[in-house]
């Protein structure tokens, strides 16, 4: 049996593109739906090239829930990727999909998590503290951000040497690695 999966993302989408691709010669997914909170993200350009409807919808309407869950149930999504999606997922959809939602997070949660931890605002905060080590925690989504139960982690080493732009690099290799092989080892 096919699953359907709609993709959340706020930003370029490369996490997104790289999951669909990865899945492209399988019958397990079909990738239905592309839904973002920013008009001008460009996963709509990703999504116009895969040929992958790709929506967009306001904080508003994210933020109360009932009409994005609505839009879900008539492209009757079975599961929901956050890739790259930065507002958090209100409780009617935790509910509607519960252990249906992932995310992926650019660090070793519970170390720099939580609101406002994203992205560059991350591997700032790994390169200030002087980890060691920094990774990628693929995670089940609940009503608090990055709090939900753990998939998997992946880690890469750090040194003096790098910088956030450095760790970024590291970071994006780890996501494009395991991101799809989390998707199969849950769901497939």
């Amino acid at each position: 049996m096919t699953s359907k999966i709609a993709i959340f993302a706020s930003g370029s989408g490369s996490n997104a593109e790289n999951i669909i691709h990865y899945f492209s010669e399988s019958d397990k997914f079909v990738f239905s739906v592309i839904l973002s909170n920013k008009v001008d993200a460009f996963v709509h350009e990703r999504a116009k090239k895969l040929k992958i409807p790709s929506f967009t919808f306001s904080r508003d309407q994210f933020v109360a829930g009932e009409e994005v869950l609505l839009f879900l149930k008539t492209y009757n999504i079975d599961y929901i990727i956050l890739a790259g999606f930065l507002l958090k997922v209100p409780v009617v959809l935790v509910k509607a999909f519960p252990n249906k939602i992932i995310n992926i997070h650019p660090a070793l949660l519970p170390k720099y998590g939580g609101k406002g931890m994203y992205g560059d605002n991350v591997h700032k905060a790994v390169k200030a503290a002087g980890d060691n080590e920094s990774g990628i925690t693929i995670h089940y989504v609940n009503e608090n951000y990055d709090e939900g139960n753990v998939i998997l982690q992946a880690k890469c080493p750090l040194t003096e040497e790098d910088t956030p732009e450095t760790i970024a690099r590291k970071v994006h290799k780890l996501e494009y690695e395991h991101f799809p092989k989390a998707v199969e080892m849950i769901w497939g």
